[in-house]
């Protein structure tokens, strides 16, 4: 499987990207990851936002929520979302809050 060091350490992830072990996560690999794979020099509250709330849900259900869900709990818009996360909320947010691929849509 590929890897990618960040601060000192190496990450496994799969053919796409997302942490194969995401109990390794954290709020800085997260920074790394928005600048690595989505392009974001920043994130914004919004932003901590959406992925704080992904994080907690996988962490309860071991799985990643609804977009429905993301949208209604953080009172963040769709449209909005997706101008946050220019890969979408499966691809990008899910990957910078740690998860594995989701199975199905988010």
């Amino acid at each position: 499987m590929p890897t990618f060091e960040f601060a000192g350490r190496q990450y496994e992830v799969n053919d796409e990207g997302f942490l194969v072990r995401p109990e390794e996560w954290n709020e800085e690999l997260a920074l790394f990851l928005a600048k690595k794979e989505e392009s974001l020099d920043a994130l914004t509250d919004q932003h901590w936002a959406v992925i704080r709330f992904i994080r907690r849900h996988y962490e309860e259900k071991q799985s990643a929520p609804m977009v429905r869900s993301i949208c209604k709990t953080t009172g963040v818009a769709l449209k909005r979302v997706y101008e946050l996360f220019p890969s979408g909320p499966a691809k990008g947010a899910c990957k910078l809050a740690g998860l594995p691929k989701p199975d199905g849509c988010v």
